[in-house]
């Protein structure tokens, strides 16, 4: 029997191992599930859209997106990942990773301009999680809040939405129904 390759299965399951381990304990903010669901709901963005044949290079979309959160929320470093992963995923991860040395509010448009040097497997990946992000809002957050996180949600869109038609689709359906 012959298969069409999509993804190395091998590379995903190097990739969520590194990133479960990474994540360990950490929970989904706001509520009691562990950090796993989100970076393969990321990873299940992604893997839809390689299915339709949105991408040339499969290998680089999964893995950064069960990695994306890695540097940022997990305390690994650009090092590690080159090493394990490669430079281009480490890239990558760098990319998706926001800047904390800069102030808050500027901190999504470094990140889009950064993202936007990439290859657009990494476009696609900031998408999934924008799209992964956009569920009901924590009990938690104020009107404020949830107009705010909408109106960074379409900040992405506007900026990142070339990459993907089928993303660029499901974040617009989000954003319209978010909060």
């Amino acid at each position: 029997m012959k298969y069409n390759k999509t993804w190395s299965q091998d590379l995903y399951l190097k990739a969520i191992r590194f990133a479960g381990e990474a994540h360990g304990e950490q929970k989904i903010p706001g509520t009691d599930l562990p950090y796993v669901i989100h970076i393969t709901s990321v990873c299940m963005e992604i893997m839809a859209a390689v299915c339709i044949g949105e991408t040339d290079n499969p290998d680089l979309a999964v893995q950064c997106a069960l990695l994306h959160d890695t540097i940022e929320d997990a305390g690994k470093t650009f090092d590690e990942i080159k090493m394990i992963f490669g430079i281009d995923v480490a890239h990558g991860v760098l990319a998706l990773t926001k800047n904390k040395n800069i102030e808050k509010k500027y901190r999504m448009a470094d990140s889009i301009e950064r993202i936007k040097l990439q290859p657009r497997e990494i476009w696609m990946v900031k998408l999934a999680d924008r799209i992964t992000n956009l569920q009901p809002p924590p009990p938690h957050w104020n009107s404020e809040k949830i107009k705010d996180y909408r109106k960074e949600a379409e900040y992405i869109f506007e900026h990142l939405r070339e990459a993907s038609p089928f993303l660029k689709d499901r974040l617009a359906e989000k954003i319209k129904t978010y909060g």
